[in-house]
């Protein structure tokens, strides 16, 4: 899933994108109020995690702005602030859920979990291609009933090529939904992570699911190869 974490607090934000990205997440991350609404106004996001004390713009307003422009990602919003009057103000504005600093960061990821698997903009919980069994929900994989085990980012290559099945899939469309817009590293771990999940997922089964379409991208058989 890909989210966007709008916080103020650089250590804090930081902190969480890379243990975002740890659990398989794709993450963005905005340091103030005007960028965080750009971003979730240009870009599609599964989840955003929205503080509500931010400069130039709380969260509050943001929160409200997207739901009037129909927006539909699952919003957490987080506050140091704590009682009920802004947990109501948070949820009245359009928030999902809600949570007050000092937070513990196992919550964090399994409320985001429970949200993504909630959310109405996800897709089915087990998607099938032939024989191949993709469960986002239970992050599990299996191929004619015998369990593969990927990595976080190894599921989440594979997740995002699941939902665009039968397209070519360009590199640089997956370096931004499974590791994030501004990432600046080799290229090539894409294709590293892609041989990764065809060596597991296609060799041991004498299929071919997973096609490198040269110069273009990759694509996912509809029918599990």
């Amino acid at each position: 899933m890909r989210v966007l974490v709008v916080e103020d607090e650089r250590r804090l934000a930081v902190a969480l994108q890379r243990g975002l990205q740890s659990e398989g997440f794709s993450v963005d991350v905005a340091h103030d109020g005007p960028q965080g609404l750009w971003m979730a106004t240009e870009h599609e996001y599964d989840l955003i995690v929205l503080d509500i004390m931010l400069p130039g713009l709380n969260g509050y307003r943001i929160c409200s702005k997207l739901r009037a422009a129909g927006n539909e990602s699952g919003i957490l919003m987080l506050t140091a602030k704590d009682g009920e009057y802004d947990e109501a103000e948070a949820l009245d504005t359009g928030a999902d859920d809600f949570l007050s600093k000092p937070f513990s960061y196992l919550v964090l990821v399994a409320r985001l979990r429970a949200l993504g698997r909630r959310t109405g903009r996800r897709q089915p919980q087990v998607m099938r291609f032939g024989d191949l069994l993709l469960d986002p929900a239970r992050h599990s994989c299996s191929r004619g009933g015998t369990e593969i085990r990927l990595t976080a980012r190894e599921f989440a290559v594979l997740e995002y090529l699941a939902r665009r099945s039968g397209e070519v899939v360009p590199k640089r469309d997956i370096l931004e939904q499974v590791w994030d817009s501004a990432f600046d590293g080799d290229p090539n771990v894409v294709e590293v992570h892609v041989s990764a999940v065809r060596r597991k997922i296609d060799a041991p089964f004498g299929r071919a699911a997973l096609e490198t379409v040269r110069g273009a991208g990759y694509r996912l058989a509809a029918d599990g190869g």
